[in-house]
């Protein structure tokens, strides 16, 4: 496992192939943040509901597929209002994993997770990731806006 920390435009700039994943609640909301801007990008909120109603919770990842990547949304919380978790946060990740080595995904691009609207500790996260990854071969950039 490798996490680098690069400046630039994770829409833009992420590797061809890498799968890209962050957070949401279980309502799928994304109105605001780095969450409205994949909802713009990839939309499928309605596939993304009916995960939650098949269900896929809170300490879950829901994901999508977009040509020949994986979007990933780590749900961390119940309601957009709410505020993640860092065990919830911990829990989505895990499930993301499992769900990135069986697709045999090597490349994972994010933003820092759950550091902006909703307020969690970069540090703790980064922790939180390396800890997730460190058994894995996916290398993880994490995009600096």
């Amino acid at each position: 496992m490798l996490l680098t920390e690069r400046k630039g435009d994770l829409f833009k700039d992420a590797e061809e192939g890498a799968a890209l994943a962050h957070c949401i609640s279980e309502d799928c909301r994304m109105g605001k943040g780095i969450a409205a801007i994949f909802k713009k990008n990839y939309g499928g909120v309605s596939e993304l509901l009916k995960q939650v109603r098949d269900g896929k919770k809170t300490g879950t990842a829901a994901v999508l597929r977009r040509d020949e990547r994986l979007v990933f949304y780590l749900i961390t919380k119940r309601i957009y209002s709410d505020k993640p978790t860092y065990e919830s946060l911990e829990s989505s990740l895990m499930d993301m994993k499992n769900e990135l080595l069986t697709a045999g995904v090597t490349k994972l691009a994010i933003p820092k997770l759950g550091c902006g609207l909703d307020g969690l500790n970069w540090h703790q996260v980064k922790a939180i990731i390396e800890r997730v990854f460190e058994d894995t071969d996916v290398d993880v950039v994490v995009y600096l806006l």
